[in-house]
């Protein structure tokens, strides 16, 4: 419990025998105090509280509770004020405001609930007096926000990042962890900065002295560590430090408004930009450069809004702002239906189960749908075709456990495949189990209906609700299907932008709101037609042709490609006839791309088309990931789980972990796969997201609940990513040690570099002591174009080694030398004799 001087403070907690707890302690100073209450490890909803504690006339009074901050117009605000017992009678609270409001005031023994109901949003100065005196603190002010408050984030780690001016290429596999001043280590958060030299990140110093940062890789210091840095009072977090300029009391709707702040004078710390009112709003950092910022907000429509700016936790001066927003209204439009889903009956081994979706645009001869069971037997599911692109697949489960359901088109997952299948006992639960896919969610069309499916069978019972936002009114229809499937279809009368919003048990579930742009009629758009693309086959760096024909249409042609790693890389159109385009890309990646083919911005029949680059062995439905970390973690400490890839093909496999604090986040390789281990720096729930070729392996998003005292958990939701490229694996196989060395760090030096004299023996020398670990080779060809046969390598040290050779024939020779995957400096040397 900090306070002014938290001695002697004593907190004690009473169990009130009736389902609440009594919190005492004894402030021995006037000021503010914090509260700190968790349960079970984890903060409490609302904590820390904040109490302001004033000494009059001998007794203490405190007040406390969020309406001594803020609230929403049209809901009651409350706050409490206790004093010594008996002597309430000497309280007095005034609330003025933009309205007038009516107090209503309850006393019970030495405590006085105090709530009044704001209809009007602005600045609230509640006005707390005993026997005639201000307490300190009063009057309070309490920014009132509109109705309905929706709450809209940014968080930037820029300004928290502290360089260790080390180049490293790879930091998938580093563990670090940073000694404090006082003695105590924490684990440390790495990352690269934007000049590829690795840093320490969410680097915020509560106190100045020297600060030691250990890396390891295989339990191996690397070079350089453990890396020192000295803290003195410029480098601590200072929100006090941090200029602001721009709108904070007023703004548009609808448009940009700009806010520049400079933290270049306030230390290290993380930025973020927490705007609540009653609609959405738009942020985005346009730009970053030492330390400064310009962000840019736009809320949806006109009316009160709080604006929270944070360094390192700690409010800007200011903060939080009452933001009056003014302008047009943005005239959009939103409806919502909702649906009670039931629990799904449990089934049973060798009892027929069906699955049930719509899936407009297939051909059913293309369709295919398999279920792999928890031993990774795959057998192939019946499929019916029924009318309206609705399909049926039904197969029976030999055993009990988690199967998991890949559902293919032309060999390619659909939208949301692939799916969970519990047979016997159902899974916990929960909105993170709500699954979505189709094509409704990605993109429309106006006059038509647009179609995606919800399965909640995993996610239990509940209330579902799916709401349509945008340019005008949306007609939603349910299709309601057996075993916890439903199917939804929506058609809007105008083009643009619209959010889809799915909430289970009035909680988003992941993804929520998904952006889908609405396009108009595509009309002369379903003339185009595309030929000699090739959707298989395709290679890495080598370029992919195809053209496109207009048919008679008219309009300007783009086109784009989404890779596996979530980048977008744009084609080259050049026009080669009248109505004809001849259009290029060249992949760079392995996997699933789509491409994405428009005329005026609209949709050509069957785009986006799928495209496979490489091998088709790389599949998300065979990964599957396990251990407790998924489920459960402690603060602190390293908690683990593997993801196997064993089976399935090599491919981009990334891991994304959001919750109320970053985490430390390593990967190392095993057998079967990849083990990833991650350290949580404050209590809470965390969502862990598994990504194979960008689509979710079956089961991913995972809810991890973790325990034990940390940090104070963040406002906002923090991420920490991480991207392998794999190497494929084959079941029951043991996994070669890959070694990681930098070339470039190898040094080659000698006589026999430059010349040689046929039948002599040259020599010369290589050492990497400073490049790491990797494999060395070093090869010679003669000018008839065969390698030469006399060439030796000895090892000196456990870093040098001396190569000698003898040549026998004239010319001009060829020397190669590689340190690992990599050419070393002036390799290959061109040798004459």
């Amino acid at each position: 419990m900090p306070a002014p001087d938290a001695d002697g403070l004593g907190p004690e907690i009473k169990d009130n025998t009736d389902g609440s707890i009594c919190v005492q302690y004894h402030p021995n100073k006037s000021g503010r105090h914090e509260v700190q209450m968790c349960y079970e490890g984890c903060a409490v909803e609302g904590s820390p509280f904040s109490c302001m504690v004033d000494n009059i006339d001998g007794s203490y009074v405190t007040a406390f509770g969020a309406g001594l901050v803020g609230g929403m117009s049209g809901q009651m605000v409350s706050f409490t004020v206790t004093a010594k017992q008996g002597s309430l009678s000497k309280l007095d609270v005034k609330v003025d405001g933009p309205t007038k409001t009516d107090i209503t005031r309850k006393d019970h023994g030495d405590k006085c609930d105090i709530s009044f109901l704001p209809m009007t949003p602005g600045i609230y100065n509640i006005i707390v007096k005993y026997n005639g005196k201000e307490m300190k603190g009063s009057p309070f002010v309490s920014k009132v926000s509109g109705e309905g408050r929706k709450r809209s984030q940014l968080s930037l780690g820029n300004s928290s990042e502290y360089s260790l001016k080390v180049l490293e290429t790879n930091v998938v596999d580093l563990v670090a962890s940073i000694k404090l001043p006082s003695g105590a280590i924490e684990p440390c958060l790495l990352k690269k900065d934007s000049e590829g030299h690795l840093c320490v990140g969410s680097f915020a110093p509560k106190s100045t002295g020297d600060y030691a940062i250990h890396i390891s890789r295989d339990e191996k210091p690397i070079k350089g560590s453990p890396f020192h840095i000295k803290v003195g009072d410029k480098e601590l977090a200072h929100a006090s430090k941090v200029k602001v300029s721009g709108p904070t009391t007023k703004a548009k709707a609808n448009e940009p408004n700009i806010l520049e702040l400079d933290c270049s004078d306030a230390g290290y710390g993380g930025l973020s930009v927490v705007i609540e009112g009653p609609h959405r709003s738009e942020i985005e950092c346009k730009h970053y450069e030492n330390r400064k910022y310009k962000i840019s907000y736009s809320p949806h429509e006109p009316g009160i809004y709080i604006l929270n700016l944070r360094f390192a936790d700690d409010h800007l001066p200011g903060s939080p702002f009452l933001l009056q927003v003014e302008g047009e209204p943005s005239g959009r439009i939103r409806e919502t239906v909702t649906k009670t889903m039931e629990q799904a009956e449990p089934v049973k081994k060798n009892q027929n189960c069906e699955f049930y979706l719509q899936i407009p645009g297939t051909n059913p001869f293309d369709m295919e749908a398999s279920v792999t069971d928890p031993d990774g037997s795959t057998e192939l599911c019946e499929i019916m075709d029924e009318e309206d692109f609705h399909y049926r697949m039904m197969f029976t489960p030999q055993m009990e456990g988690t199967h998991t359901l890949s559902i293919k088109h032309k060999g390619l997952h659909i939208s949301g495949s692939p799916f969970v299948y519990s047979v016997g006992q159902l899974s916990s639960g929960g909105t993170h189990k709500v699954q979505v896919g189709g094509p409704g969610v990605e993109k429309g069309e106006v006059g038509f209906s647009n179609v995606f499916n919800i399965y909640t069978r995993e996610a239990g019972a509940g209330e579902l609700s799916v709401a349509v936002e945008g340019p005008s009114d949306a007609l939603i229809k349910l299709e309601e299907r057996p075993h916890g499937f439903l199917g939804v279809s929506y058609k809007v009368k105008v083009a643009g932008m619209y959010d889809i919003h799915i909430k289970f048990n009035d909680a988003h579930i992941p993804g929520s709101p998904f952006r889908v742009h609405i396009s108009p009629d595509s009309g002369v758009a379903r003339n185009v037609t595309v030929h000699s693309l090739k959707d298989r086959g395709l290679q890495v760096d080598k370029a992919s042709t195809f053209t496109v024909s207009y048919n008679g249409a008219k309009g300007t042609l783009n086109a784009c490609v989404r890779t596996p790693s979530g980048s977008h890389e744009d084609c080259f159109v050049q026009e080669m006839d009248d109505g004809l385009y001849g259009l290029r890309f060249i992949p760079k990646e392995n996997g699933v791309h789509y491409l994405d083919i428009k005329l005026n911005d609209h949709h050509i029949p069957d785009s986006p088309f799928a495209i496979m680059v490489g091998s088709m062995a790389a599949d998300p439905a065979m990964v599957l990931a396990h251990g407790d970390g998924l489920e459960r973690g402690s603060c602190g400490i390293k908690n683990k789980f593997v993801v196997r890839t064993a089976g399935a093909g090599s491919s981009f496999l990334a891991v994304f972990i959001e919750g109320p604090s970053k985490c430390a986040l390593s990967c190392r390789e095993v057998d079967e796969g990849y083990e990833f281990s991650y350290t949580p720096f404050a209590p809470g729930k965390y969502l862990i997201t598994v990504k194979y070729g960008n689509i979710n392996i079956a089961g991913s998003p995972y809810q991890s609940e973790v325990t034990g005292s940390g940090r104070k958990p963040s406002p906002l939701n923090e991420t920490t990513s991480m991207v392998v490229e794999t190497v494929e694996k084959r079941p029951g196989a043991k996994s070669l040690r890959r070694f990681r060395g930098d070339a470039s760090k190898v040094n080659v030096r000698g006589p026999g570099l430059k010349k040689a004299r046929c039948n002599q023996t040259q020599t010369f020398t290589i050492d990497v002591k400073d490049a790491g670990h990797a494999m060395l080779c070093v090869g010679m060809v003669a000018p008839n174009g065969l390698p030469e046969p006399e060439l030796m390598v000895k090892k000196n040290n456990p870093t040098q080694y001396t190569v000698s050779y003898k040549v026998v024939e004239a010319g001009e020779h060829t020397l190669c030398i590689r340190f690992g995957d990599e050419e070393v400096p002036g390799s290959p040397f061109s040798i004459a004799t």
